[in-house]
């Protein structure tokens, strides 16, 4: 995960599914403000379901989500 995030470009925090039940259960709106890095990864890969989905990953980018015209433009 952390290799993906690296090469993503993408803040950490949007890999979060923030609409989860977990996420609210955990309070992790207020745990991610002031959390490491590290901390964040540790807490991401704890769970599937705090990971925001669809996960796209490929050598040359990293779709967080489904947003139809992102897609789009980078798989078609």
């Amino acid at each position: 995960m952390k290799k993906i995030y690296e090469e993503s470009g993408h803040e950490l925090k949007k890999f979060f599914n923030t609409s989860g039940v977990k996420y609210r259960e955990l309070g992790l709106k207020e745990v991610l403000k002031t959390a490491s890095e590290d901390e964040m990864l540790e807490i991401l890969v704890s769970d599937g379901k705090l990971i925001k989905r669809p996960l796209l990953v490929d050598n040359k980018k990293v779709l967080i989500g489904f947003k139809e015209n992102e897609y789009k433009e980078n798989l078609l």
